[in-house]
């Protein structure tokens, strides 16, 4: 068993999509990022990566690579899990808290659940959200962070 902890933190700007596990969550602001921005899967694949000693999402998708501008960040995801596949391991289970001080995610969290669980074959994931209560870049409404736990076997 392989405990990793992964965190991930993107700008908030009028004039881009919010993606968070993959779903388009209506939002006034979304992600400033190179890929889409999905800051719940850029902490699962860290948390992933790190459980499995295989570096971080930065090593294997560089923001400097045109390649990567706009990714689709459940390619990001489907990669991960091909790595730590080949490497022997499975997910167990994945807990993550997305860190948000509005939209409100709650009518969200069942398709996010939904659409990981799907892409990683494992219902074992947990999604909860909170407020900083207005502390904060992500209080003040120009941030948004994500943390993510995962355990492997392998």
């Amino acid at each position: 068993m392989r405990i990793g902890f992964g965190y991930d933190v993107h700008r908030l700007e009028e004039g881009h999509d919010l993606i968070l596990g993959g779903v388009p969550v209506p939002s006034e602001k979304g992600t400033l990022a190179h890929s889409d921005g999905d800051v719940l899967i850029h902490a699962i694949c860290d948390a992933i990566l790190g459980a499995a000693g295989l570096g971080d999402i930065g090593h294997h998708f560089p923001d400097t690579d045109p390649a990567n501008k706009n990714l689709d960040s459940v390619k990001i995801l489907q990669h991960t899990l091909k790595l730590i596949h080949d490497a022997g391991y499975r997910v167990i289970n994945i807990d993550t808290t997305i860190c948000l001080q509005k939209p409100k995610l709650a009518p969200h969290i069942e398709e996010m659940k939904q659409q990981l669980s799907r892409i990683i074959q494992n219902d074992a994931v947990s999604i909860k959200a909170t407020t900083t209560e207005k502390m904060g870049f992500v209080g003040e409404g120009r941030g948004i962070s994500a943390y993510a736990a995962v355990l492997l076997e392998g």
